[in-house]
């Protein structure tokens, strides 16, 4: 027979055994990215791949940890970690002032910046986007860059990382503005595409962390450390960036 008492003490067991079901396992680093972005990260017959993707899960198994991904817009990432519904964002991601006050970086991962990609022949440089339509995605620095930089450009601003390069295909943009390898990997994929020698910026990307998780960004330091010592780095960056296009 069940008491009221004993049924007290099995619903506090209950509760006790649910807070456990739903607490986070410190093995798992909760990692959120938008995945529309190759090389660095996009969905390839249905799976997430990408140098981002394969370089997140090399350091976690250096830092003897499992990765647990979520996409969602890439203007999401960065509130994403403030709310702490996640521990890391990684996206090619740029390191800079702005978001360093509200997240924290691990060591830069790889060098990349803004160029500029189009098949209009009378664009030879940044100054003969003036007055033209060029697309970018929210959320990105492409948009303030150009803002601050060079507001004659006329900005169309998309959700998408595909939006932005289809825009420019379809002639609805005179060009594109996006980080480089993105748009190399596309200029390589479509006749009559080229990226401008003249980059606008030249920065590094890093994994944005949790301002309260200061442990896990020199965890997943010391894991760049050590793959970069055992040649699992060096075989990433040749794959994904050496390689023939994926």
């Amino acid at each position: 027979m069940i008491t009221r008492r004993s049924f007290s003490i099995l619903a506090l067991a209950a509760l006790t055994l649910s807070g456990t079901a739903f607490a986070q396992d410190a093995n798992v680093i909760r990692a959120v990215t938008d995945a529309t972005f190759p090389p660095m990260e996009f969905f390839k017959d249905g799976k997430r791949t990408g140098f981002d993707i394969e370089l997140t899960e090399a350091l976690a198994a250096a830092a003897g940890k499992k990765i647990e991904w979520t996409d969602i817009d890439f203007k999401g990432l960065v509130p994403g970690l403030v709310s702490k519904r996640f521990d890391i964002a990684v996206s090619a991601i740029y390191i800079t002032p702005e978001r360093a006050k509200v997240v924290d970086f691990t060591d830069p991962y790889y060098a990349g910046g803004l160029v500029v990609v189009t098949k209009d022949p009378e664009i030879k440089t940044l100054k003969d986007l003036d007055r033209k339509y060029v697309s970018v995605q929210v959320g990105t620095k492409s948009v303030n860059y150009l803002k601050e930089n060079h507001p004659l450009v006329r900005r169309t601003e998309v959700e998408k990382n595909q939006e932005m390069f289809n825009l420019a295909e379809i002639g609805r943009t005179a060009a594109a503005v996006t980080g480089k390898p993105a748009a190399k990997l596309f200029a390589q994929s479509r006749p009559g595409f080229r990226v401008l020698e003249e980059q606008l910026t030249t920065e590094n990307y890093g994994i944005a962390v949790r301002q309260d998780r200061p442990e896990l960004t020199k965890e997943l330091n010391a894991a760049l450390v050590k793959i970069k010592a055992n040649g699992t780095y060096d075989a990433l960056i040749k794959k994904w960036f050496e390689s023939p296009a994926q």
